[in-house]
């Protein structure tokens, strides 16, 4: 009889702390996160950044339709909902495009408004404020890291990129072609992603210059994205180029690494698309990438011959996992992913904009872990 009773005990507990494994458990799926319901119709955002896992910022725009430039549009995580943020002071039209920060009193986000002017601003911790952008510059995009600010945009057309430097914006020199993305590990250690005419370039700044590779030859291959996790780890990933085909041929996606000695280009379990962003894990080492327009061949005879290929790379230091984006009720695909790693943690947030009903565009909101 105690001997059956013991059995009994021991399997409740068992069960119950399977059940509260279970529940503590992350999903091993991504998991759609819904935005405030009082963001206006024709939304999307460009960007997010996590600075912990109750606080996360994603900016864009809404009531942005065809005839109508919208209004920026700032998202707060607050550990367990999106809130829409209040922007004191801002009055303009336009669109939020990129947002950094590595604490609470350092947030900067860029955006341009209606008539096509720059605007900057940022948090101090607990509210958002407009700063002076740099004299003549549209600014794309702002980059964080390494106690390090810097600004990408253009000036009368040419590439421009800035460095906050004791309170004010120091202009530095570029690397030739076009940046798309940086990495700023240090002060004199910075990654660029871009283009040149020879194909997708990186280059990378000691602080006092600018070293350019060549990373894949051919038109109209670009990288966007790039990861430093060492001197001999560098990933960057975009498109490769092509020559010839007709308009809106899908185009390969681009994923090349550094092995401290060559730039190898590295296979990825998707046949079209455009690699959006790269994403580190706790340790800085590469865990996420995403493809926006994923498409894979299908299987013989398929008609369509292309099939929806993984939104979602996993790498787990040997090989990639591939993972759709989840079903949203009476929304479409998402256009764009981008990546926002949550310090310390395994959990990833994915922020862009998705085909919504009646041909519009909705904002779209996803996390793993």
């Amino acid at each position: 009889m105690a001997r059956r009773l013991l059995i009994a005990v021991l399997a409740v507990a068992m069960t119950v702390a399977a059940a509260m494994t279970s529940a503590a458990a992350p999903p091993s799926s991504w998991q759609h996160v819904p935005v405030p319901a009082e963001v206006r119709p024709e939304a999307g955002l460009n960007e997010a950044v996590a600075l912990g896992p109750d606080r996360a910022w994603a900016v864009g725009a809404e009531g942005a339709a065809r005839n109508t430039p919208g209004s920026p549009l700032i998202l707060r995580w607050d550990g367990t909902t999106w809130q829409r943020q209040a922007l004191p002071g801002t009055g303009w039209q336009g669109e939020l495009l990129s947002v950094s920060g590595t604490s609470p009193g350092q947030v900067w986000a860029v955006g341009r408004d209606a008539s096509g002017g720059t605007r900057l601003l940022r948090h101090d911790g607990s509210a958002w404020h407009a700063c002076p952008p740099p004299a003549g510059v549209l600014l794309s995009r702002v980059v964080t890291g390494g106690g390090e600010t810097w600004l990408i945009g253009t000036r009368d057309g040419e590439q421009v990129l800035l460095r906050r430097d004791r309170g004010r914006w120091q202009e530095l020199p570029v690397p030739p072609g076009s940046v798309y993305g940086l990495h700023v590990r240090a002060a004199g250690d910075v990654w660029a992603a871009g283009a040149t005419a020879e194909g997708a370039a990186v280059s990378h700044w000691d602080g006092q210059a600018w070293q350019q590779t060549i990373v894949y030859g051919g038109p109209r291959s670009a990288v966007g994205s790039v990861l430093a996790v060492s001197p001999t780890e560098v990933w960057a990933g975009g498109t490769a180029g092509f020559v010839g085909g007709p308009p809106g041929r899908p185009v390969p996606p681009l994923l090349v690494r550094w092995d401290g000695e060559t730039w190898s280009r590295v296979t990825v379990p998707t046949d079209f698309g455009s690699i959006g962003s790269l994403a580190a894990d706790a340790s800085g080492a590469l865990a996420w990438v995403s493809v926006d327009g994923s498409q894979k061949w299908g299987p013989p005879g398929s008609s369509p011959p292309l099939i929806p290929g993984p939104d979602f790379l996993s790498w787990d230091g040997r090989s990639f996992t591939g993972y759709d984006e989840p079903a949203v009720a009476g929304e479409g695909q998402s256009r764009t992913l981008r990546l926002a790693p949550v310090p310390g943690t395994g959990t990833v947030w994915s922020v862009g904009r998705a085909d919504g009903p009646e041909s519009t565009v909705v904002p779209r909101v996803l996390r793993y872990g």
